[in-house]
């Protein structure tokens, strides 16, 4: 256990937290102050929260307190502040999925992932802000705002979507894990343009109940946090399946998928050259790169397969368990949203079926290595203005946001990122490790040990202008 100094502990590793509150050098109720404080210093500018309500946090704080003070451990999250994102349920919030209006009463109610939290006594810090319905990459959202990615104190660059106020809470020190989901990105994109760390777990490895959906077919929960070692105590607390917390792997024996297709091809040269500089790091500290061909990541695009379930599905709720709020969508949700009702039954059973066969292909092209490295997200955030006021420049840079994560969701793996680096505009630069599906332990592991040798994001880009 590192011996921090005990008067900034919300900057501290979740383990370290952890072990201090069950040691008596840190009460939940200081954290929560500092997690409120740092959040008050910061909301004017960064505005990650949908909903927040410091009453209700000290209220939580203090349950956790009160149990450690009776020798009572209800499990690893335990007096830690997490945000979620205003597409879960969670019980005295209300949920709106970014839309003007709040969705009916039962999509408060707590999902599994969100009953676990509470279970353990781990404290909500609030609902952070989404892109309506979770459809989109960017983190833009014309009825509440966008949050301020803060690596940029002078333009309101986009904060990365659709959780687009979970990387926020992190900067900002008001949460120490933010609970996301990624249909097709929207854990790894917003944890990538701001420093942060996200995990899309695979398909079902985590429950979605309690969600509001976007889309059956590629739904997954995941979370962002502030370190790699981070995401694995985040992941061993909420995952029944992981007995152990994931630790470093060793490099030696840790076998790195190399390919110049398809993740490269519209890639920025400063975000290619960080993404380049890292793996080659991580080859001299002893891990061995495979070159691996995955042409099913251009196959699936070229198919556009994703767009005919997504939308259809997305489409399909809103109009049947939410009839009203369709015709309140925003314009660059709602274009696209529409196109779910062009799609025929033969187009929607065609595409699941394509995209199944490409998914079980490059399972099988992965066999050979732990993980594949690739760039996250292959363009610089984008100002926020430039997307609001231009509805086709919105439809291009959602496009060039989503198209290195999106492919992903589609073959059905797990991934993570963890950043690298910054581009010439100062943004923050992830690396994108992806892993067949459920094998997040290994991924994590592999994760973990990548990050001993690159650094934090702390260590390796720096602080930010705003935040912390």
């Amino acid at each position: 256990m590192t011996d921090w100094p005990t008067t900034n502990w919300i900057d501290q590793p979740l383990a370290d937290i952890a072990a201090a509150f069950r040691d008596g050098r840190l009460q939940a109720t200081d954290l929560a102050d500092d997690a409120i404080a740092r959040h008050d210093r910061w909301d004017d500018r960064l505005k990650a929260y949908k909903h927040w309500d410091p009453d209700l946090i000290r209220k939580q704080a203090s349950a956790a307190a009160q149990a450690f003070a009776v020798g009572a451990d209800l499990g690893p999250l335990q007096g830690v502040p997490v945000s979620v994102k205003d597409i879960f349920g969670v019980d005295g919030h209300p949920t709106f999925a970014g839309s003007p209006r709040a969705l009916p009463a039962v999509y408060e109610a707590d999902g599994p992932l969100v009953d676990e939290v509470r279970n353990q006594l781990g404290v909500f810090s609030g609902k952070t802000h989404t892109v309506e319905f979770a459809y989109g990459g960017l983190g833009t959202n014309i009825h509440w705002g966008a949050p301020w990615n803060p690596w940029d104190a002078d333009t309101h660059r986009i904060p990365g979507g659709s959780s687009a106020g979970a990387g926020v809470s992190l900067i900002e020190g008001s949460a120490l894990m933010a609970f996301g989901t990624d249909t097709g990105g929207s854990v790894r994109i917003p944890a990538s343009v701001t420093g942060t760390v996200g995990l899309k777990t695979s398909k079902d490895r985590w429950p979605t109940e309690g969600i509001v959906p976007l889309s059956t077919t590629y739904d997954t929960p995941g979370i962002l946090t502030r370190t790699v070692a981070d995401a694995a105590y985040g992941f061993w607390s909420l995952d029944t399946l992981c007995d152990t917390r994931p630790e470093a792997a060793d490099l030696r024996g840790v076998r790195i998928g190399i390919t110049g297709d398809y993740f490269w091809n519209n890639v920025q040269d400063d975000i290619a050259e960080s993404v380049q500089k890292a793996i080659a790091e991580l080859e001299k500290a002893g891990a061995t790169l495979v070159s691996v061909s995955l042409a099913e990541a251009q196959a699936a695009i070229d198919k556009l397969s994703m767009g005919a379930v997504v939308a259809a599905e997305g489409y399909a709720h809103l109009t049947k368990e939410l009839p009203g709020w369709f015709d309140s969508l925003q314009p660059a949700v709602k274009t696209r949203m529409a196109l779910g009702n062009q799609v025929s039954a033969i187009e929607y059973l065609t595409a699941r079926r394509d995209l199944a066969r490409l998914a079980a292909s490059a399972q099988q092209s992965l066999e050979t290595v732990d993980v594949l490295a690739v760039p996250t997200v292959p363009i610089t955030p984008t100002p926020v203005a430039d997307v609001n006021d231009d509805l086709e420049t919105y439809k291009s840079r959602n496009l060039a946001t989503l198209s290195n994560t999106t492919v992903i969701n589609q073959m059905e793996l797990c991934a993570l990122t963890m950043p690298v680096g910054l581009d010439k505009a100062g943004m923050p630069v992830g690396l994108q490790l992806v892993a067949r599906p459920w094998t997040e332990e290994r991924l994590l592991s592999v994760g973990i040990a990548a990050e001993n040798v690159l650094g934090t994001r702390a260590q390796r880009l720096g602080t930010p202008p705003l935040g912390g």
